[in-house]
């Protein structure tokens, strides 16, 4: 058995990984005997003392257990799961810890990042195919799919967030950036009416669903409202009477920034809506209008898919959380 160990941590603690990956796979079976130290020692080319180290931590980790005359047997078959998202932000926070509550220690997520780059998408999923029992996986583009994807058992994987591609049979929860950003706006029709001008700001580095500049127009000419898309806040005022949507939580500090800066009041002189809520939301100004799909329960849903294995193919509705900024 060819094993290379690298520099990023202990041998030990990659053995016992490797170990543990052969458990939830199924190699080694629920209070079957696992091979002798000297067996693994011999076959991962490493010292009896490693070995012995590595079934010190599985057993700490309530994998494995041993007895006199019996050695060392799995008790407990520990799942290992894939969770690759797209990138960091605090609504990804949320995502993530309502999916860890609700999973049992027999569960071991890996948690991966990947910077919309196709590229590393790609290596990621071609590294992971076959070690992992689930596969929870935010794709890199709204509108083509890797082909990576469709070499994963539909059983075992979950799209989340967003695609308009074909998913197949896979099993996935989503977020609608069109008709639902539409119908979000709809709910905050009355207080809209009060600005001469709504502005959509979609940075051009955004990877955000185009779809929305759509719907966002289509929304303003059905209520004869002015409005107008930037890419950019460069040299671009806040200016009083006008009502402002960000996508990203970056855009909304800025807009505040400018909006202070130039005397005005949010909530008072403009309006701002942000997108995808944080904590943060709750305490700037008098709190930040927000639309948003329910992270906390787009993680539950990830959960019971893990637990159970049900299909579930299921677009989450965007909420809107109305604060004093609109």
């Amino acid at each position: 058995m060819k094993t290379i160990f690298g520099q990023q941590t202990t041998k030990v603690k990659q053995l016992a990984d490797l170990i543990s990956q052969d458990i939830s796979m199924g190699r080694y079976k629920t209070d079957t005997a696992l091979p002798s130290i000297n067996q693994l020692s011999h076959d991962y080319k490493v010292s009896r003392d490693t070995v012995f180290k590595a079934f010190i931590d599985l057993k700490e980790r309530g994998i494995i257990d041993s007895t006199p005359g019996k050695g060392y047997y799995v008790v407990n078959r520990q799942k290992n799961i894939l969770l690759l998202l797209d990138e960091y932000s605090p609504f990804k926070d949320t995502l993530y810890n309502s999916i860890i509550r609700r999973l049992s220690t027999r569960y071991k997520v890996d948690l991966w990042f990947h910077q919309y780059n196709e590229a590393l998408f790609n290596a990621i999923l071609r590294d992971s195919i076959g070690r992992y029992n689930k596969y929870v996986v935010m794709n890199f583009d709204n509108e083509k799919i890797s082909p990576y994807l469709y070499k994963i058992d539909s059983s075992r994987l979950l799209l989340l967030d967003f695609g308009q591609f074909d998913k197949r049979e896979y099993s996935y929860i989503c977020q609608d950036f069109g008709e639902a950003f539409y119908a979000a706006m709809t709910q905050l029709a009355d207080r809209l009416q009060n600005y001469r001008k709504l502005i959509l700001f979609l940075a051009r580095e955004s990877k955000h669903p185009k779809e929305t500049c759509d719907y966002f127009r289509k929304y303003c000419a059905d209520h004869q409202l002015e409005c107008e898309v930037i890419e950019t806040l460069d040299d671009r005022e806040v200016h009083s009477g006008e009502a402002y949507i960000a996508i990203r939580q970056v855009d909304v500090v800025e807009i505040v920034k400018k909006s202070r800066a130039a005397g005005l009041t949010c909530g008072v002189d403009f309006g701002l809506i942000a997108y995808n809520d944080t904590p943060a939301y709750e305490v700037i100004d008098k709190g930040i209008t927000v639309m948003s799909v329910d992270w906390q329960k787009m993680g539950i849903l990830t959960a019971d898919f893990i637990l159970s294995g049900k299909p579930i193919q299921v677009c989450l509705p965007t909420e809107v959380n109305l604060r004093g900024s609109l």
